[in-house]
């Protein structure tokens, strides 16, 4: 009992320590500069919502959120399939060039990104492909997929090798036996894969300051616009703030249930 009370205590506090940058923001975003940052502080304030109307009509956030959805969504859409078709070749083939490619795969994950975003710029701006949706898709998938590919590994190897070799006795090609019986059985885990890949394509900053323009934009790149000395601009970007995190949130909340099942696969054993 001791010992739950200590992990509830402590989980407790760190709920609270992570959530207070996040309510601090709230609490800038709907007063006014001379109420959020008075001293002493003014704990009751007129809230004001003309910062969260001004950063999303007034300033083209809308526009900014719709490249950052296009983006996000094509990075999935390219990211996920192909991941998830090497990750169950790679799950299956248990060999030394397998190992070595998925070593190589982690190695390039943990290249730093500034490393890598130069490459990436030479290489769009000779294709004539700055400011452009493809030039970013790109990027993400590149930047995304050795995760993709590792995670999706991780769930095909939970899955029985037997499960593969009664399709074969049935009668099914190696095609026929991915789709029909391994797949199923791996969509928690794509779900999964799916989401966290739309996370990190959405809150990338670095590729998005370098590889778009006026045209694409996306949300991060634009909120960094906003800050400074002016109190006035430290308002908007924490009402952007804010606002970048609610439909992410709202997605996240929506596919929760799926969210736990496939971080859960593999958890009982027999």
């Amino acid at each position: 009992m001791r010992v739950q009370v200590l992990i509830l205590v402590g989980l407790t506090l760190f709920t609270v320590f992570s959530l207070t940058p996040i309510v601090w923001a709230l609490l800038i975003s709907i007063r006014e500069p001379i109420d959020a940052f008075s001293i002493p502080p003014k704990i009751l304030v007129e809230p004001t919502f003309r910062y969260h109307v001004d950063i999303w009509l007034g300033r083209g956030f809308l526009g900014f959120f719709l490249n950052s959805a296009i983006i996000a969504a094509g990075t999935v859409l390219v990211s996920v399939p192909v991941g998830t078709l090497a990750a169950y070749a790679l799950s299956r083939i248990q060999t030394r060039a397998s190992r070595s490619l998925l070593m190589s795969l982690l190695v390039v994950r943990m290249f730093p990104h500034v490393l890598l975003v130069i490459p990436f710029f030479v290489m769009a701006r000779s294709l004539e492909m700055i400011n452009t949706y493809p030039a970013m898709i790109a990027a993400m998938v590149a930047l995304n997929q050795p995760f993709t590919v590792w995670l999706m590994r991780s769930f095909f190897l939970e899955i029985p090798r037997e499960l593969d070799e009664a399709a074969y006795i049935d009668g099914c090609n190696a095609w026929q036996a991915f789709w029909n019986v391994i797949l199923p059985l791996a969509r928690p885990g794509m779900v999964v894969t799916s989401l966290f890949s739309l996370l990190l394509a959405y809150n990338e900053f670095l590729f998005a300051l370098v590889l778009t323009g006026t045209d694409t934009k996306t949300l991060p790149v634009a909120i960094a616009e906003y800050g400074g000395e002016d109190l006035n601009y430290w308002s908007l970007s924490a009402a952007g703030a804010i606002g970048i995190m609610l439909p992410i949130l709202t997605f996240m909340l929506f596919f929760q249930r799926h969210l736990v099942r496939g971080l859960t696969i593999g958890a009982v054993k027999g």
